[in-house]
């Protein structure tokens, strides 16, 4: 194989999110989770996905039989099992028979590479675990399957034994697998060995093919990312001649987690030049990578390469300002590229060129030369002194300028609240009881609440909600998504000040707040009631975009 050949430019991209990423600690999925991402990576132009082991629980078998009632529109969706069991025939084995019965084109078969795991895991003979290789192979292509052989503990095996590791490649390719993909199960090779190793392999292929005229199989990679470097592992194989590349969204997966699909894509197609997907796909790596997060109801990471919140932000006053002339002097891609956007972050380092950046993207133009910019920029500079962060508050950021500028809309007015709390069952028991009054002002008129919740902030809440819903009833669509506190001072003991970020969203958006005080409850309730407020802002403009014009 030649890397630089036109032909060895086409890159084919696996996904196995939903069987090798769901393996990561605290993360599960229904069958239709499992449906959602799977057409997610459908739409964003992944060639195979890798739904599960059919069989393995019954939640893969609905998630098959479902798909062959609603087929995905290009993906090939492939199932995943085991060589034949020890001693036994791979047409006699009834643990493969419900991977036929899922229906696929292709099946993906792991065996044994290291002898180590024929050994002591399989517990029985090197032949025998050749056999087995070859027999479930040839099982699969009698059967009408194309085969994708997963090498498990490739690396490792090779080291220890490489003609061993070697001969079970061999047997795969006697049994007409189509791919042989080299797994770092244990995730703890390093780049060069990855580069030194995937070149050997690959030319042993091609020897020993030779004289055939079938054409070879072809090399894949699959990296774990114990040792930090799962992706560049992959990237290492790719050029030496991979052609197919095995990971997951957002890097899920058992232990330190799988080869990250967000951060392979761009770097393979933007950056060397190699077809993934299409560009118009690639566009929506970013909103993949954020659906995908929310569906496995795990917090996006903020600093992902590529796709993270931050990955294009621009905190310091000098780099806003460079940005805003050329983006190529702080940005290594254009973020669009990948579905990501510029954000111009707003801390006590901005300048004059944060305040006037963020404005825009609030749709808000201002002149440097204008007093009130200068005003805002002391303000959050004094406020952040005082412990409040709108690096990860923007949506308090817009309130504070809108107010500075008198556009903030007033919705209601909190005239007063109080909080009161005990424990049910004694303090051993653990189970706190409170109930919240508010008083709130809307359109002139009154309102007197209360509401009981499981914690203090919890009761405010509802009594907030339940005083404002009769008014603005789209607030029953406003969910809490996470809630952080931070003490700011830790040696002052109880009397510390805390900081509390509330992030909000109303199902398509998400938006995030800030609250500082020595009192817990103070500080959440100022970040709870202003994040109510930007969701019926959002609400108020985005009915206005959409009334007919005069």
């Amino acid at each position: 194989m030649n890397p630089d050949s036109h032909a060895a430019k086409t890159l084919w991209i696996y996904d196995t999110t939903l069987r090798d990423g769901a393996q990561r600690e605290g993360l599960s999925l229904s069958t239709d989770d499992k449906l959602r991402i799977a057409r997610q990576l459908d739409c964003l132009g992944i060639p195979f996905i890798e739904g599960g082991w059919p069989g393995a629980n019954p939640k893969d078998v609905q998630f098959f039989w479902q798909l062959q009632e609603e087929p995905l529109t290009q993906a090939e969706i492939v199932a995943f099992c085991s060589t034949r069991r020890p001693g036994k025939k791979a047409a006699e084995d009834p643990t493969l028979q419900p991977i036929l019965a899922a229906g696929t084109r292709w099946v993906t078969l792991f065996g044994k590479s290291w002898d180590l795991h024929v050994i002591e895991g399989l517990q029985t003979t090197l032949d025998e675990n050749l056999a087995m290789i070859q027999d479930t192979v040839e099982y699969f292509r009698s059967q009408d399957r194309r085969v994708i052989y997963d090498a498990e503990h490739w690396f490792d095996g090779y080291k220890q034994n490489r003609d061993y590791a070697l001969k079970t490649l061999t047997a795969a390719i006697a049994g007409g697998a189509e791919w042989l993909v080299l797994c770092d199960t244990n995730g703890g090779t390093l780049p060069h060995e990855i580069t030194a190793i995937v070149q050997d392999v690959i030319h042993f292929v091609e020897l020993s093919h030779s004289s055939s005229a079938l054409p070879a199989p072809q090399i894949g990679i699959h990296t774990h990312n114990d040792s930090g470097t799962a992706v560049a592992n992959a990237i290492a194989a790719v050029m030496q001649g991979a052609r197919m590349v095995q990971g997951t969204v957002n890097g899920y997966g058992e232990r330190c987690g799988n080869a990250n699909l967000c951060t392979l894509l761009p770097n393979l197609q933007l950056k060397l030049g190699y077809q993934c997907v299409h560009s118009d796909q690639l566009a929506h790596l970013s909103a993949s990578s954020r659906l995908i997060s929310e569906v496995v109801n795990l917090a996006p990471d903020d600093h992902a390469p590529f796709v993270g919140l931050s990955a294009f932000a621009h905190k310091g006053g000098i780099h806003v300002s460079a940005v805003e002339r050329n983006p190529l002097t702080y940005e290594h891609i254009a973020p669009e590229l990948i579905g990501n956007a510029r954000r111009i972050v707003i801390s006590d380092q901005a300048g004059l060129s944060n305040v006037l950046a963020k404005a825009r993207s609030f749709g808000i133009d201002l002149d440097k030369q204008d007093p009130t910019c200068r005003q805002i920029l002391q303000h959050l500079k004094t406020l952040e002194n005082q412990g409040y962060q709108f690096e990860a508050a923007e949506a308090s950021f817009e309130l504070l300028m809108r107010e500075a500028l008198r556009q903030r809309q007033s919705f209601f007015v909190i005239k007063d609240f109080h909080v009161h709390c005990d424990m049910v069952g004694g303090s051993k028991a653990g189970q706190s009881h409170s109930l919240a009054t508010v008083k709130v002002m809307v359109n002139g008129q009154d309102i007197l609440e209360a509401a009981e919740g499981n914690g203090p902030v919890a009761a405010l809440d509802a009594a907030l909600r339940k005083a404002l819903t009769n008014f603005y009833p789209e607030i029953s669509t406003f969910h809490l998504t996470d809630y952080k506190v931070r003490i700011l001072d830790g040696g002052a003991g109880a009397a510390a000040k805390t900081r509390v970020l509330v992030e909000s969203s109303n199902g398509h958006q998400r938006w995030t707040t800030v609250g500082v005080s020595s009192n817990i409850i103070e500080a959440s309730y100022q970040a709870s009631v202003e994040g109510l407020e930007y969701g019926l802002m959002l609400q108020s403009q985005a009915k206005a975009a959409l009334a007919p014009s005069s």
